[in-house]
Order: structure tokens, then sequence, then C-alpha cells
């Protein structure tokens, strides 16, 4: 691990004098300081924020919640509110990492954890994500986790979190904070991004810039499902998950919302599924296409080749599932 300048920041006004353009933020720690001890993340500053007065989940207007950015994974996943309302996150919640890593992991940490790439922690190999313009081992190497959906010639990497999948199929906003004080805040669907020519760029956050907290707004209607498909039972990241919010009047689709984990290099919100069903019989075959014409574009490299009919699978089985049942989501 490269020297580093550490120090803990008291109130986030502190932040603007504080940061510069290679400083990191350090809350729960699970992923970056095991980035820093491969010295993938080499910060020249570490602005330890996990005694700040962001740890809270508070009600807002019109039925939202408001979740402050150190709420940790366990603290959200087991929120009676959360529960029982969006059971979709809570189920998503529950089904990554290990019940260690979800006490220590936050909120806002989740959702800028960086890829799980084989070549992206290890620095012998080249990786465009890691080091720019150095090319990418995963093409023409072991690429089973990776990417079928959005990727480009730079990067087919894949972004980790099941979280953030619930929250693009729950259509979460994620507040912002610059250190000039500036506050913005836009949907968890827009925070990360496709590699395109910058793979290196995980999300459109700019330096020094803070995630505060996230905006749940109240829950749509209907069954809320979410499933992952992973090659063991826990500690393992997805080969392809599925989020979908399903409501139906008189067996036609009256609403849905879905978004896949595991496929692309950020959460995918499928618009091309979910305008496909929207206002057809919820059936096998309007399922099928459904699915169909979400995976029209996608794209294996060989060892990830089975995730394409896998995704189909999952989605159309996610939705029979939440077609056909009432109650709460389940992993």
């Amino acid at each position: 691990m490269r020297p580093f300048d550490y120090q803990r920041i008291g109130a986030v006004e502190e932040i603007g004098a504080q940061a510069s353009d290679r400083a990191s933020f350090l809350a729960g720690g699970t992923n970056l300081v095991d980035l820093m001890k491969h010295e993938i993340e080499t910060p020249e500053q570490l602005l330890d924020i996990s005694r700040l007065d962001l740890a809270r989940i508070e009600d807002g207007e019109d039925g939202s919640l408001q979740v402050g950015t150190l709420v940790t994974n366990t603290a959200l996943a087991s929120d009676a509110r959360v529960r029982q309302r969006w059971p979709l996150l809570s189920a998503a919640l529950l089904a990554g990492a290990t019940a260690q890593l979800r006490n220590r992991a936050t909120t806002g940490g989740n959702l800028l954890q960086r890829t799980r790439c084989y070549y992206f922690y290890d620095t012998a190999r080249p990786c465009n994500k890691r080091n720019p313009g150095e090319g990418c081992g995963a093409f023409s190497g072991h690429n089973r986790i990776h990417a079928i959906l959005g990727a480009s010639e730079q990067c087919i990497a894949t972004h980790p979190s099941d979280m953030a999948v619930a929250m693009v199929a729950l259509d979460a906003g994620v507040r912002l904070r610059a250190p000039d004080g500036s506050e913005r805040e836009l949907p968890v669907e827009e925070l990360h991004r496709l590699p395109g020519d910058e793979p290196q760029r995980d999300t459109v956050l700019a330096p020094g810039e803070l995630i505060t907290g996230v905006h749940l707004p109240a829950p749509p209607p209907g069954r809320q499902v979410y499933r992952k498909v992973r090659d063991r039972s826990s500690y393992a990241f997805a080969l392809v998950s599925v989020g979908v919010i399903l409501a139906l009047k008189d067996g036609t689709v009256s609403s849905v919302r879905i978004a896949f984990g595991g496929v692309a290099h950020k959460p995918w919100r499928a618009r091309k599924a979910e305008a496909a069903l929207q206002g057809r019989p919820a059936t096998e075959e309007a399922f099928l296409k459904a699915a169909d014409a979400e995976l029209a574009d996608a794209k294996g490299y060989g060892g990830n080749d089975f995730k394409i009919p896998l995704a189909r699978r999952t989605l159309v089985a996610v939705l029979r599932d939440a077609a056909g049942k009432t109650g709460e989501a389940r992993a």
C-alpha cells in the first residue's frame, strides 16, 4: 500500500477545504481498502467520513424514504419500512456479500464499488480500466462473468452491486454534494456509465463529489421480485440478476419495471422489455418476446456466451413469478 494522508472529516462543510483531486472518501472500506492494498487505487488523501451524521433512514414526503449514505446494508435491508414497502431492495441487499460485509458496507459505498473483473485486480495483466490504453485481457481470456450488454472495445467488465439493480428498478435518486457546497440529485440509473472510450470512469461523479444519500420514491404498484443467479449460494457475484416490479389489471400488464445485474458495466434498465410488455396480456409468449427484445443486441465473448440464454430464462421466470403470486420479493 502506498503512503497517503489520512484525515477524519467531522462535517460535510470541511470537505471543500480538505479534498484534492486525488482524494478518496472512506466509509465502510470493504472495497476501497482492498483496492489500496493491491495498489489499484492510490489516493493521495483518504478522507474518513464514517463519523458524519449520514446514517439515518427517514420518512420523506409523499411516502418516500430518505436513506443516508452511511446507512449500512444490514440496516437498510432489515428496516421494517423497506421490508414492507420496498421488498425488492431488501431482497437484493440480502443477496449480496456476507452478513459480516453487509454490517460494514454502506449505501454510498455499495453504489461506488468497482468491478470484480479478474484482470482489473491482477496488476500483472492488461486492463484499460486500471491503465487506459493498456488493452483488455478479458476479451481473449477468462470472461465467464463479463458483460453481454453495453460493452465496448475497451472494456467488457460488469458492475457488481445487487443493491444498485433494485434502486434502478425503483427509480431511486442519489443526492450529491460538491466540494464548493453545491448539491444536485440524479437518478441512480444515470450515476453509472457504460465504458465507451473511458472505461476508467465508472460514474459521472466530479472530483471530490460526495454521495450524501439516496431518495426512494413511494413504492410503485405491483409485486416486487428479485432473483440472483450465481455460482454458489452465498458470497458470489451475479452471473445474471433480475429485479422486476409488475402490476396487472384483468390479466394485462398495467405497469412494469425491469432491471438486470451482472450483464453490463452498470445496472441495466430493460426499457425494451418494459415497452414490449406494457399493455399486453401477461402470458408466457409475451414474456419470451420481451426477453428477446431486450437481448437482441446481446453479445458474448466465448466464456460468457451462456449468459445470453441464462438472462432470457431468468427474466421469463421472474416475470412468471411476479405475474402469478402476491407478497414480498424473494432472492
